[in-house]
C-alpha cells in the first residue's frame, strides 16, 4: 500500500482563491480592503523569506499589506510604539511580528502588546484562552491549516486516535485543542516520552511537530493512519544534504500510511494561507 498524498499546495491556492473573491467583494460593498501589517526586526534569512512570502500572499489575494524592518540593534521600546500605532489603526486588521526576535526583546511582552483583536498569529495570552475554551477568535495558523487539510480529505477526527507529537505553543498544544474539540481522544509526545514508538503506532492521526530531520519513521505508523508532517528540516548529509525535508521519513512512511503529507508542499503552504483568511476573518468581523 502507497499513501494518498495530501496535497497543500493545491489546497491552499484553492483556499487563497476564494479569499480573493472574498476581498474583492468586501472591497465592492463596504469599501474596505483587508490589510495585513508584518514587522520583521534583524536580518535573519529564514524570516526574511517568510516575511516576504506574506507580503506576496496578501498582494495576490487582493489584501493591503504593510511591512516595517527595523535593524536588529533597534531599542524595543520602538517596535512597541509602532504596534501600539498599528493598534490604533482602524484600516489594519492583522498585525503580526516575526519570530524569533533578537535577544535583547521579551517576545512575549511583544505578543502581548499586540491587540488581542488583530492578533492574526493567534499568540495573545487572550486568544489561547479563548482556544482553550472552545471559542477561538483567531485559530494559530499551522494548527488551522493542518485541520482545512484533514476535513478536504473527509478523514473522520470525532472517536480517532490522535497523536501529536511536540507540545510548542505554536503548534503542538494548540494542534491538541482543535482535535480534542472535535472529540478525537488526543495524546501529546515530547522529548521526555518513554517508548514514543508505542504512542504514534496507535494513531489513527499522527501530527509530527518537533523539529527533527525523519524522526518518525514507516515501523512507528500504524497501517492506513493519516500522517501530517509539520517538520521544516534539512538533510544533513548524504546526497540529499541541504535539501528540506520533514519530521517524519517520507520514503518508509508512504508505505504504511493511508495518507500523508510531504514536505515541502504539505502544511508550509497551508500556514500563510490561514494567516490571509485570518485576517480576512477580522476585516469581516470589524464590520458586522
Amino acid at each position: 500500500m502507497t499513501a494518498r498524498i495530501i496535497d497543500g499546495n493545491a489546497l491552499s491556492a484553492k483556499i487563497r482563491e476564494h479569499l480573493a473573491e472574498r476581498a474583492t467583494a468586501l472591497k465592492v460593498s463596504r469599501g474596505v480592503t483587508p490589510c495585513l501589517a508584518v514587522i520583521l526586526v534583524g536580518e535573519d534569512p529564514a524570516s526574511q523569506v517568510y516575511v516576504r512570502n506574506k507580503v506576496a500572499g496578501c498582494e495576490k489575494a487582493g489584501f493591503r499589506s504593510i511591512k516595517q524592518v527595523y535593524p536588529a540593534n533597534v531599542e524595543p521600546v520602538t517596535v512597541l510604539a509602532k504596534i501600539a500605532e498599528l493598534n490604533a489603526d482602524p484600516s489594519v486588521h492583522g498585525i503580526l511580528v516575526q519570530l524569533p526576535l533578537p535577544k535583547h526583546f521579551d517576545s512575549e511582552a511583544v505578543l502581548e502588546a499586540i491587540s488581542p483583536e488583530k492578533d492574526v498569529d493567534g499568540f495573545h495570552a487572550e486568544n489561547v484562552g479563548a482556544l482553550m475554551q472552545g471559542n477561538p477568535r483567531f485559530i494559530p495558523c499551522t494548527p488551522y491549516g493542518v485541520m482545512k487539510m484533514l476535513e478536504s480529505e473527509g478523514v473522520k477526527i470525532a472517536g480517532a486516535e490522535a497523536v501529536v507529537v511536540g507540545r510548542s505553543n505554536i503548534v503542538g498544544k494548540p494542534m491538541a485543542m482543535l482535535l480534542l474539540a472535535q472529540s478525537a481522544t488526543v495524546t501529546i509526545c515530547h522529548s521526555r516520552s518513554k517508548d514514543l514508538a508505542f504512542h504514534t503506532r496507535r494513531a489513527d492521526i499522527l501530527v509530527a511537530a518537533v523539529g527533527k530531520e525523519r524522526m518518525i519513521t514507516g515501523d512507528m505508523i500504524k497501517p492506513g493512519a493519516t500522517v501530517i508532517d509539520v517538520g521544516m528540516n534539512r538533510y544533513a548529509s548524504g546526497p540529499n544534504a541541504g535539501k528540506l525535508c520533514g519530521d517524519v521519513d517520507f520514503e518508509t512512511a508512504k508505505e504504511v500510511a493511508g495518507l500523508i503529507t510531504p514536505v515541502p508542499g504539505g502544511v508550509g503552504p497551508m500556514t500563510i494561507t490561514m494567516l490571509l483568511t485570518n485576517t480576512m476573518e477580522s476585516a469581516e468581523r470589524t464590520l458586522k
